[in-house]
């Protein structure tokens, strides 16, 4: 492998602010903020919109559709008469 040319790969933590949602993992992402973490340690942060722990489709919070209704009524408006 040639020296230089890859990026830094090191811990991050992303947190998701509107839940108190916070994960650390790594990635190259590159940012000037930093967190202290649960070890004591800091690294750097990045800041969450949406994630896992705010996501309805994650939270159960999910709204369903009615798609069974729908796709009658699509059938009926469009449907070619004989």
């Amino acid at each position: 492998m040639k020296k230089g040319i890859h990026p830094n790969y090191r811990p991050v933590v992303f947190k998701d602010f509107s839940c108190d949602f916070a994960i650390l993992t790594r990635s190259t992402i590159k940012t000037s903020e930093t967190i202290e973490w649960e070890d004591g340690n800091s690294y750097p942060l990045i800041r969450l919109e949406i994630s896992s722990g705010s996501h309805p489709f994650f939270t159960g919070k999910q709204k369903l559709l009615d798609s069974a209704g729908r796709v009658e009524k699509f059938n009926k408006k469009y449907s070619r008469s004989k």
